[in-house]
Order: C-alpha cells, then structure tokens, then sequence
C-alpha cells in the first residue's frame, strides 16, 4: 500500500502523486469511475456499509454526483480541492483535515482500490508503487501554478511531447480538456461531472471564476516554458 514517513501538517495544502507499479492502473470505464468513487468514499475517518457504497457507486456511475436529497455524512480526512486520472497515476491536490489524514486517506485508497484492481483481473501484489510522492504548496501562486499543471496533464495522451515543443492549435488542446471526464476541470468551469468529490470553490475564486479557469489553463498551455521555476511543484 502507498506509504510515506513525513509528518503533513493539518491546514496545509498538498500536491500528491500515485503512481502505477506497472503500465496501467485504469483498463477501462469502470476502472475510471471505480477510482473516483474510491476519492470520495475513502476521504472518511470512518467505515463505509455495504449498502452506502452501492448507492453511491450507482449515483456516480449515473453522473449524480449530487443531489437534493443526498446527505454527505462522511466525517472527511481530506478536503480534495483537484484530482486528475491518467492511464498509469493519479494526480490529487488536498488540504488535510485531521492529523495524519493525508497518510491516512492514501492508505485506504491504495488498498481499496488496489484489492479491487486485483479482483478484477486476477492478479496479485502491489497496484501502486510504495511510496506516494508528495509537496507542500506555499503560496497562492504556487497553487495557480499547480492547478494549471494537474488539469493539462491529459495533454499527453494527444500531445506526447506537448511540453517541449509549442501546440500550434491552442482551441484545440483547450476543448480536449473541456471534454476529459477523468478529472474535476469539468466542474471547475462550470460542467458538472463529479461536484460532489472536490471542494473546488476556494481555487476558482482564487483564479477569478468559472471562465478566468479557463482562460489560465490556456494561457499555461501557450506559455508552460516560463514555470520552469516551478518545477519542484510538478513531481514528475
């Protein structure tokens, strides 16, 4: 299971990455959405019954991540303010809530969805490498910065060499993300995808609102090559 030793300090905010022991984490849709339902039910100090994790796995699966009669009764370690699936790693940045929440929150995560992944295809071992990787963000431009990074990330799967050489098509890149269901871009901008696993409001207040979230990501799609500063933030 995803380990680490440091102590994360509670209030603070973190930029996280679980990588894939092997080339991929997510074979198919409902790997996807079994990941995602895995952030929210596990974001929880306590235990989850059977029946909670059915009703909810349908809820998400139906894209009711909200609605007017569901009560979030989880007592959080966490508070997910952004996540981003890719093939073979997770990128998550989050404020911790409670004292070893961050350890906490990661443990369950690589074993649950660890254990269902080996289930599913009859394997076994380790689904994610050891130990997560993980940076304190220090500044609200550092958390600019790293909201811009998680969220064009899926870039890559259409642009391999998207960050060292220069997209020449920037609306295009730009509708590529506005149409990746695997993260929580979507409802920063105002689409709603999965509302209930992030609590994003702080950071699309921070960057101006639903459309300034858009017009920075592009702007950090056209203009990467001068964060190179910041790279320490990006753990890759």
């Amino acid at each position: 299971m995803p380990y680490r030793k440091e102590q994360f300090e509670t209030g603070y905010i973190y930029h996280i990455t679980l990588k894939g022991l092997d080339s991929s984490i997510f074979k198919d849709l409902n790997d996807y959405y079994r990941g995602i339902f895995s952030i929210y039910e596990f974001n929880n100090s306590g235990s989850v019954t059977i029946q909670k994790r059915r009703e909810t796995r349908t809820r998400f699966k139906e894209g009711r991540g909200r609605t007017s009669t569901f009560i979030d009764e989880r007592d959080k370690l966490v508070e997910v303010l952004c996540f981003c699936f890719m093939p073979n790693h997770i990128h998550l940045l989050v404020r911790q809530l409670k004292d070893n929440g961050i350890t906490e929150f990661m443990r369950k995560i690589g074993t649950g969805y660890g254990g269902y992944f080996n289930r599913k295809y009859n394997r076994q071992g380790h689904v994610f490498q050891n130990r997560f990787n993980a940076v304190h963000i220090e500044n609200e431009e550092q958390l600019k910065i790293v909201f811009a990074y998680i969220y064009t990330n899926p870039l890559s799967l259409i642009y391999p060499e998207w960050k060292e050489i220069r997209i020449e098509n920037l609306d295009k890149a730009a509708k590529f993300l506005e149409n990746y269901k695997w993260s929580s871009y979507l409802d920063c901008i105002g689409i709603k995808n999965f509302p209930s696993v992030t609590e994003r409001e702080f950071i699309v207040e921070l960057i101006g609102g639903e459309q300034k979230c858009k017009d920075f990501i592009k702007y950090w799609i056209e203009y990467k090559g001068e964060s190179k500063e910041y790279s320490n933030l990006f753990l890759e």
